[in-house]
């Protein structure tokens, strides 16, 4: 038995081709597919056997079914006739150049699935396209596009045409994290509208913030930025589940969890993070001895980033990078330090093993907003494959 999935898009404007293609032997799920295709008549939907011209189907035989509701004459002569002449040409290329081996084209059967928009008109696009897209989802299919390692690889830096990068893990530090503890949401987004897009710059909602406007500011501030990564800081104490749930529903990619929390509370908000997809910061703010605390912690969860962090009010105390390496290579998480971060200091403060470097108003405060952010970031790194030309198989 064989079973294979192939998928392509090609082109562009309506007339842009989306294949989802099933190849397997007679005694596959595929089989059952294609039967159930040609039996399961439904309306606007109607499946039909691709054909190069009447009374002669492809080799492997093949089904073709509809995405888009026929809603009329006009569309029905694109999906039976451009687009089928279309797939019926790319599968009978596909034999011919060897991706389906000759010898084995009535083993096989083929269900395929196409796209053709309501808005779509130029029949010369629709059949180009759709016999690149099905000629392309075969050889993928054949080939196993893509191997596990090519998901691994793209799923941090690619970006859906439709929806855009969307960053839900911190994968590549270090980072920029830029603090936004002023509680006027008119400010904030004046402010957040002239830092640069950059995919190594996060956003802190600060607490102030949030006690304002309440958790759902994230979806306010998404409207400016909508592929950001943003960290709520609720600085939890109580009831870990219920506020990592809400920062959850109001698409937080990341809560705060103050350390001095009860342990129970703080697993709790750990473990529901878990559930619902989103990371964990401990905020060590007042604890005497985060290591030692940590290691209380880390007996019941481990969370995705422990914030060592001098508060505003504590200036004048020692700087708290100096046990971030300590940290991170003893418990083997991301370490964030906060507090007295400036342009000159930010080459010690990832020296020390900082994984990300958060700012507040040494950013938020500057008459040069873009400008304080390009400093800090000619420090830490490009982003992620910024010359990168797609060349998929």
């Amino acid at each position: 038995m064989e079973f294979r999935v192939g998928e392509a898009l090609i082109g562009e404007g309506y007339e842009v081709a989306h294949v989802d293609l099933l190849i397997g032997t007679k005694d596959s799920p595929v089989a059952t597919a294609f039967a159930n295709a040609i039996a399961n008549l439904s309306a606007g939907h109607t499946p039909l056997l691709v054909v190069l011209r009447p009374n002669l189907i492809t080799k492997p035989p093949a089904v073709i079914v509809p995405k888009v509701t026929v809603k009329s004459m006009e569309q029905a002569e694109l999906v039976f006739g451009v687009a089928q002449a279309a797939v019926a040409k790319a599968i009978a290329d596909a034999v011919e150049e060897g991706h389906i081996p000759k010898e084995r084209v009535e083993d096989y059967l083929i269900v395929v699935s196409v796209f053709i928009h309501p808005m779509a008109k130029n029949k010369h696009k629709i059949y180009y396209y759709n016999y690149g897209a099905t000629k392309l989802a075969i050889k993928r299919a054949m080939n196993n596009f893509p191997d596990v390692g090519t998901m691994l690889y793209e799923k941090d830096r690619s970006a859906h045409p439709l929806v855009g990068r969307k960053l839900t893990k911190l994968w590549d530090p270090p980072y920029l994290q830029i603090a936004f503890d002023i509680p006027d949401l008119e400010e904030v987004i004046a402010i957040i509208s002239q830092i640069p897009e950059s995919d190594h710059i996060i956003f802190e909602i600060g607490t102030p913030l949030v006690k304002k406007y309440g958790s759902e500011v994230v979806l306010k501030l998404r409207d400016i930025k909508p592929n950001a990564f943003f960290i709520l800081d609720l600085k939890t104490l109580d009831v870990g589940n219920l506020e990592v749930r809400m920062a959850s529903d109001a698409t937080a990619n990341a809560v705060v969890i103050s350390g001095l929390a009860p342990i129970s509370t703080i697993a709790k908000g750990i473990n529901e993070a878990e559930k619902t997809g989103i990371m964990t910061f401990i905020d060590m703010l007042n604890v005497e001895n985060p290591v030692a605390r940590l290691e209380a912690i880390s007996k019941e969860a481990l969370p995705h980033v422990v914030e060592l962090h001098r508060a505003i009010d504590a200036e004048n105390s020692p700087p708290p990078w100096s046990i971030a390496r300590e940290i991170k290579e003893k418990f083997k998480v991301l370490v964030a330090v906060a507090g007295g971060i400036r342009p000159e200091n930010v080459s010690e403060v990832i020296s020390s093993g900082a994984d990300i470097v958060i700012v507040g108003r040494a950013i938020t405060k500057a008459r040069d907003v873009e400008g304080a952010v390009r400093r800090f970031m000619n420090v830490l790194k490009p982003d992620t494959d910024q010359f990168r030309i797609m060349t998929d198989f």
